[in-house]
């Protein structure tokens, strides 16, 4: 489901994005193709999860002539160097991340490299990927970018509240121009295996149980993937200046006040509980749920609800597809992959 960009004829602008094997870097690195854009695409292909369905985005657009794929690890400082020096990017959007035991490698070192590598060569623009985790033991409902965030659950968590951090360090210190954009609970085709729209379709299908932590009722501002490129992309057309409005005390934690800052939460305003969400799964599998009713999770927060009127105040944009119609689009694509996982593998046999 392309969400298409009204916008007037512009130039063709070259970016670097992190993660372009990934599930969000892939959409995104396809949608700024579909526009014209140059995209240099890094990415090391780590084994966290199935390399395959990582090597299967990037087939995608691999051949396309604007699009330049670049082997890397982002903690590799003298390969990211060599990334800015050799492509020059003007713009770049860094959403490659890991989980446990590889955190500070990738989500701290590895962007201390991207933000190194911006002031010193002339990079008009950086937007990053941070997180809904961290509104951390926050319970103030909506989560507001005006809110304060010094209390995250998550080693994930932390390690992105430091991202904002540091990203703000270098705004101030080297007037470039940050953006921090606070994803909710993304889902949509070519997601990540260990994510639950994933797991819970495989498990229906299977006619295995699925986990259901909190016994499904708390809520989530669950977002399609689609959505958050447009937002993705609505950011990364526009660059922020010193907010105007600050009145010389202490910064909005939202827009800074002392630097070229900005965050956004770019998710779905109308929270939905799990049990919801497998309510639309079973309709378009055509099969019900055996579900096994867990406590709430170790480091899960109980819900979450996006506050986006920021985003709809500086880009004109708010995510809009229900979880009916995303999950029905995940629903299709899901058993088209699968089918052509098990053409291949006959093939091979």
């Amino acid at each position: 489901m392309a969400l298409a960009v009204a916008q007037p004829a512009r130039l063709r602008v070259k970016i670097l994005v992190t993660g372009t094997a990934g599930f969000i870097g892939s959409h995104l690195a396809m949608r700024l193709l579909e526009r014209g854009d140059h995209v240099i695409g890094i990415d090391n292909l780590s084994d966290y999860y199935d390399v395959n369905l990582k090597k299967a985005r990037l087939a995608r657009f691999a051949d396309h002539p604007n699009y330049t794929y670049l082997h890397a690890d982002l903690a590799d400082r003298t390969g990211i160097e060599t990334a800015f020096a050799t492509h020059k990017p003007q713009r770049v959007v860094n959403l490659a991340a890991q989980n446990p035991h590889v955190y500070v490698d990738t989500n701290v070192v590895g962007f201390l490299h991207i933000l190194e590598g911006c002031p010193h060569h002339g990079v008009e623009h950086l937007v990053f990927a941070s997180t809904s985790s961290v509104y951390g033991a926050n319970t103030t409902m909506p989560f507001s970018e005006h809110q304060p965030t010094e209390h995250p659950l998550t080693l994930y968590a932390a390690s992105k509240k430091a991202n904002e951090m540091m990203a703000h360090s270098y705004a101030h210190l080297y007037g470039i121009p940050c953006t921090g954009l606070r994803f909710f609970t993304v889902y949509g085709p070519w997601g990540r295996p260990d994510m639950a729209l994933f797991l819970f379709t495989k498990a229906i299908l299977a006619a295995e149980p699925i986990k259901v932590f909190n016994r499904g009722k708390h809520k989530r501002s669950f977002t399609y993937v689609d959505d958050i490129v447009e937002g993705v992309i609505r950011t990364l057309d526009k660059v922020p200046g010193k907010d105007a409005r600050w009145d010389g005390h202490a910064p909005d934690p939202g827009t800074s006040g002392i630097a070229p800052y900005r965050l956004y939460n770019i998710g779905n305003e109308q929270p939905v509980e799990p049990l919801r969400y497998i309510e639309v799964l079973e309709h378009c599998l055509g099969k019900k749920a055996i579900m096994e009713m867990l406590p709430l999770h170790a480091g899960d927060v109980p819900d979450t609800e996006a506050d986006v009127s920021a985003l709809i105040e500086d880009t004109g944009y708010r995510p809009v597809v229900s979880v009916e119609e995303g999950g029905g689009d995940f629903v299709d694509w899901f058993r088209d992959y699968v089918r052509q996982r098990s053409l291949m593998a006959r093939c091979v046999q």
